[in-house]
């Protein structure tokens, strides 16, 4: 993936690579590479501008600016001086900014709107360039009245790429029909600390679960025409502390290995067609003036032709922020030689600016021209170019929820859920004296508490546009259907069987309504109480862009609620509503009374309600596995299974980072058993080999697994994880019934970056096995390591229950061979 060059050239970070495809690279003191050859009409295009025309392409105008949906957005807001939209744009204009996203608006009259101003542009403008349009679409366009899906940690809880690649066809359909160009989705981050607040747009915390189902969402997004935009490239989520802008401090093999694979499976395997900046600094070099990264790496490393946008505000974020830049000129010229092509969302380094410096020599036109031909070839790509684009009417009858989007809203929202208890009531000697609270029994009168129990908000994640715009705007309607929980629950079981109590809110410390809900519960066969976040910007919500925490305790008096209400003698379900996995190991493995069930929903949107109430009552079988560890607590962080041996609990230190359930972890209301794990003897370090499991339902119902094939690198030239997800399947089965599933995995699933930093395949032993988890394993027990470090012995956790085969061994032959971009990074798998 990445390495290091020895040296530093012309005052340039060390430039890094992508496979052995960029050894041969440009040499990275060359600022002013030729641009890309681009079709006649491109060129021409470009050869009739003027430079202040130029400049134009390069930036977003922001129409409406009212509220708050980006970082220091009050202060960055450039004045418009009472000027007109056609004097704003007399030079042209790339793009427009969220023209539907930004404030609550009518389908239909924004859309005419659009085409009419598309045709001014067209008309009026010396040129006649249309703008190009994008907006935010994280979980579903975010628009009012569109659908809202599942939060992206969701996407990976489902472990299911298929059903999000549909997702996102549906929602990049939306956007095509309303004019919309380019979506700024999927967040590709690798979760590191749950503390982040933006947590909930991140998929998971294994780079293949992230990339894999990532790059679905790009083909979804794209095979509709939108293009989608990755997010957020490099590091960002390994900011300081989990605090959003912090520093990144991470070494170029954990950049490389870590947080780089899934940007270049979807680059590679998606054919994403833009990136967005981090607005985070590596090592001290901001990301939106770090050409080794926009240049060296993602261009000549990564093959990327497309277009790089600017994150909101960062290109003039490294003069007010980063402090690298004297003014909004130098940090123009700072950010456009690394390779950010667009300002976004206004042109307030790119304009005036740019254009002053340019004038006065102190930047070559050369890098002004190689970020306008890739824009126009975008453009041109998108049919903005053509003679004829918007001379068809503006569309009509707008409906951006249809019973399509709700159906795959539904769908996915289900797969997403995750049972992490579910328990029996037992003697004092351990035996069960009766069935498992969930699914719950016919009859069953129900007490419904908590803050997220009948909150539209609380399914929804922070880029809704419930929760990023609609917040600003109370007396308005959501304007789509969208059940909570309580609604759904009442109509699958009554209304008369569901009594209702608030107990808290999810922030606060009023507990001036735990009373009622103690009465409800105990006047109730079965209590649920319904716990969690609030998502929301900078401040306005416990999670989200800007809501970073220092404690992973449930937000406010919502742990007291849970306890009083368990304390009743009532069997009792929590069920959590959450953006981030909380620090709730009282509530699965604590030595007082806890809840019977625990169920894990994280932002499930529009059909979320529907979902759980499903899940609660039996109709639907949970599956869905944790994308993230269930941390043991704020203090175990940064955390992630994917470490070392002494990333772990050992001898040589008291404090334990052993996560409550680990990744991949998840129940159901059935059971799957592994047997007769075949795995190839060898393979060469430029091969494939094939690993074949049989996995049985041993239940009495329907379900579906996550059949998850792990591996462990025995002995490397540098340290590596002992657990490793190298592919997985879902796959659902009939009560009794087996079947063979077969992985095709390329032996680089166990590359990484050697001492030189060259990403290679080392010949060596490996371990391969299939697990219902992350820590399940057999054989189990210590690690033999001379006695000085015992690997999950000791009095630590007892071990979270589990199924698994053997661990086979699998010998890798051959030279030491480094990765190339022409090599497979995908495992396929079938039933045999």
């Amino acid at each position: 993936m990445t390495t290091a060059d020895a040296t530093r050239t012309a005052g340039r970070e060390p430039r890094l690579q992508a496979g052995t495809d960029a050894a041969d690279a440009a040499d990275a003191a060359d600022t002013t590479r030729e641009p890309e050859p681009a079709a006649d009409r491109v060129t021409t295009l470009l050869a009739a501008m003027t430079l202040e025309e130029k400049a134009a392409q390069l930036v977003g105008y922001w129409l409406d600016q009212n509220g708050v949906v980006a970082p220091m957005q009050g202060e960055m807001a450039a004045a418009q001086d009472g000027r007109t939209l056609a004097d704003i744009t007399r030079h042209g204009i790339g793009q427009f900014t969220r023209v539907y996203g930004t404030r609550p608006v009518e389908p239909d009259e924004r859309a005419a709107w659009l085409w009419a101003e598309q045709r001014r542009l067209q008309r009026e403008t010396r040129l006649g360039i249309p703008a190009l349009v994008h907006e935010e679409c994280l979980t579903g366009l975010a628009a009012w009245k569109a659908a809202t899906f599942p939060t992206p940690l969701a996407w990976g809880a489902a472990f299911d790429p298929d059903l999000v690649e549909q997702v996102g066809a549906a929602i990049g359909s939306s956007m095509r029909q309303l004019g919309i160009h380019q979506g700024l989705a999927p967040v590709l981050d690798v979760i590191r600390d749950p503390r982040w607040g933006r947590v909930d747009e991140c998929i998971g915390e294994d780079p293949y679960l992230v990339g894999t189902v990532g790059t679905a969402y790009v083909r979804g997004l794209q095979s509709a025409g939108v293009d989608a935009t990755l997010k957020h490239f490099l590091g960002y989520s390994a900011s300081q502390a989990g605090r959003n802008h912090a520093p990144v401090h991470a070494g170029p093999r954990e950049v490389a290995d870590v947080f780089l694979p899934p940007f270049e499976m979807a680059i590679r395997d998606g054919g994403a067609r833009s990136v967005m900046n981090s607005y985070a600094e590596i090592d001290g070099v901001p990301v939106a003036a770090n050409g080794a990264l926009l240049t060296d790496l993602l261009r000549d490393g990564l093959g990327f032709d497309g277009t790089v946008v600017a994150d909101y505000f960062s290109v003039a974020f490294l003069e007010v922020m980063h402090g690298i830049a004297a003014d909004r000129g130098e940090a123009a010229a700072l950010a456009l030689e690394a390779g950010i092509d667009v300002e976004l969302p206004t042109g307030d380094a790119y304009l005036e600016p740019l254009v002053e410096r340019v004038r006065a020599g102190l930047v070559d036109e050369s890098l002004v021209d190689r970020a306008v031909l890739r824009v126009l070839r975008q453009k041109e790509r998108l049919g903005l170019l053509d003679p004829d684009a918007f001379a068809e009417d503006a569309p009509t009858g707008i409906d951006l929820d249809t019973p399509r989007h709700r159906e795959l809203a539904q769908q996915l929202a289900a797969r997403s859920l995750v049972l992490l208890s579910n328990e029996a009531a037992r003697t004092d000697a351990g035996d069960p004296v009766a069935a498992p609270v969930l699914p719950l029994a016919p009859g069953t009168s129900l007490a419904l508490i908590g803050p997220n129990a009948d909150r539209a908000e609380a399914l929804q994640g922070c880029y809704s546009f419930a929760n990023h715009v609609l917040a600003s705007h109370p007396d308005l309607p959501l304007g789509f259907a969208i059940p909570t929980v309580r609604e759904a629950l009442a109509d699958a079981l009554g209304t008369a069987a569901v009594r209702f109590a608030l107990g808290c809110t999810v922030s606060g410390t009023d507990r001036s309504g735990i009373d009622e809900a103690v009465a409800v519960a105990t006047a109730s066969d079965v209590a649920v109480v319904v716990v969690g976040d609030q998502a929301g910007l900078f401040g306005r919500g416990t999670v989200g862009e800007g809501n970073d925490t220092e404690s992973l305790d449930l937000p406010g008096v919502q742990r007291a609620l849970v306890e009083a209400v368990v304390a009743t003698g009532t069997p009792t379900v929590m069920v959590l509503l959450t953006g981030r996995p909380y620090a709730i190991g009282w509530a699965l493995d604590g030595p007082g009374p806890r809840p019977a069930a625990v169920v894990q929903a994280f932002f499930p949107g529009e059909g979320g309600g529907l979902a759980i109430a499903d899940l609660l009552t039996g109709v639907a079988s949970p599956s869905g596995r944790l994308p993230v560890s269930l941390p043991r607590s704020a203090g175990a962080q940064p955390y992630t299974y994917l470490h070392p041996r002494l990333g772990g609990p050992s001898d040589v230190t008291a404090a334990d980072s052993t996560p409550v359930r680990p990744f991949g972890f998840g129940l159901g209301y059935t059971s799957f058993a592994y047997s007769a794990l075949v795995v190839d003897e060898t393979v060469t370090t430029d091969g494939a080999f094939t690993a074949t499991v049989t996995v049985t339902n041993t239940g009495d119902r329907s379900g579906a697994d996550v059949v998850q094939l792990y591996g462990h690198d025995v002995h490397g030239s540098v340290t590596r994880p002992l657990v490793q997800l190298l592919g997985y399947a879902r796959v659902a089965l009939a009560a009794g019934e087996s079947t063979r599933v077969r992985f095709s995995v390329p032996v680089q699933r166990f590359a990484f970056s050697g001492r030189d930093l060259r990403r290679v395949v080392e010949p060596g032993d490996v371990e391969v096995w299939v697990a219902s988890h992350a820590a399940a394993s057999r054989p189990g027990g210590t690690v033999d390591s001379g006695g000085i470090v015992a690997h999950g012995g000791g009095s630590g956790p007892e071990p979270v229950p589990g199924s698994a085969t053997d661990r086979t061994v699998l010998r890798i032959t051959g030279p030491v061979r480094e990765v190339t971009s022409a090599d497979r990074r995908i495992v396929t798998w079938d039933r045999a």
